[in-house]
């Protein structure tokens, strides 16, 4: 899977996450699209057991494909109800709340 790490204005961390055979693509649907063209998704390979690592500190995650969603589901930060599919591509987001 190719993974990013993006700090947003306010400090928070997102983790963009997708199946690596995605990236570059653009999937439309009604009114929905997923664009995984644009370098919010061009990251680098990653290893599931480094990306379910990044699940434990970054404060928002955005999933897209079969692959990335599934971890998302295994590690328990996204429930499968409601994962959204965009041409039959899986996606879901997530925002993790931490107490400090």
């Amino acid at each position: 899977m190719i993974a990013k790490l993006h700090r947003s204005y306010e400090g928070r961390v997102i983790l963009a996450v997708c199946d690596s055979g995605l990236i570059g693509k653009c999937f439309s649907e009604d009114e929905l699209q997923l664009d995984l063209s644009s370098n919010f998704y061009k990251g680098e390979e990653m290893s599931d057991k480094r990306i379910l690592n990044f699940f434990k500190v970054v404060n928002i995650v955005n999933l897209v494909g079969e692959k990335a969603v599934g971890l998302g589901i295994k590690a328990g930060i996204v429930d499968r109800k409601q994962v959204i599919k965009i041409k039959g591509i899986p996606h879901a987001q997530a925002l993790i709340v931490r107490e400090d």
